[in-house]
């Protein structure tokens, strides 16, 4: 009963979240921060920002609307981030996001105690395609034929990669226009 009232009245605004364990499928795995704006991985060593960008953390929840951003003004914001406070903070990879999805919810996503308001959609990630073959530009032959690449690498270049953070699919096929949320990550504080 303790621990069900524990993870309850944060919510209900009547006391802050200490740095604690959260999630069941996980024990130990998940803490919140102190004053409650962080997320922290400690398998990974990891702190997610608890509010997507555009969305603030008021002491009890997330507030605000997100922020959707194509690719490169998703970039371009986690390293102003980075200058303006002096943490490292990134996009994160496909497969840090993934980890974030809850499975063993219903219907699975993020948990709302560790990200109250969060959107269960596609967010940016920094993973990049690596396995597009490379078109030597400078080859005799590429240039006789017209050939500055093919469909794969250039897809890549239009294309990054997302994560939709209800299914925990990842895909390197999202148009780098597209806009969407975008979660912060960076290295866990040292104890």
């Amino acid at each position: 009963m303790k621990t069900i009232l524990l993870l309850i009245l944060p919510l209900l605004g009547l006391m802050a979240p200490p740095a604690r364990a959260l999630d069941s499928q996980a024990p130990g795995d998940w803490a919140v921060s102190a004053d409650g704006a962080l997320v922290l991985d400690q398998r990974a060593g990891l702190a997610w920002s608890r509010c997507v960008e555009g969305m603030q953390w008021n002491g009890k929840t997330c507030t605000g609307e997100p922020r959707l951003l194509d690719r490169a003004e998703a970039t371009a914001l986690a390293s102003e981030r980075w200058k303006a406070e002096g943490v490292g903070w990134r996009l994160p990879r496909a497969a840090e996001l993934q980890r974030l999805v809850d499975k063993s919810l219903q219907p699975p996503g993020l948990n709302p105690i560790l990200f109250p308001r969060a959107p269960g959609q596609w967010h940016w990630s920094s993973t990049v395609n690596t396995t597009a073959p490379r078109i030597n530009q400078y080859t005799y032959g590429n240039i006789v034929q017209g050939r500055s690449g093919d469909g794969a690498q250039q897809g890549a270049m239009l294309n990054g990669w997302a994560v939709n953070l209800t299914s925990g699919e990842a895909r390197g096929d999202a148009a780098r226009t597209s806009k969407l949320p975008v979660r912060l990550v960076r290295a866990a504080p040292v104890k």
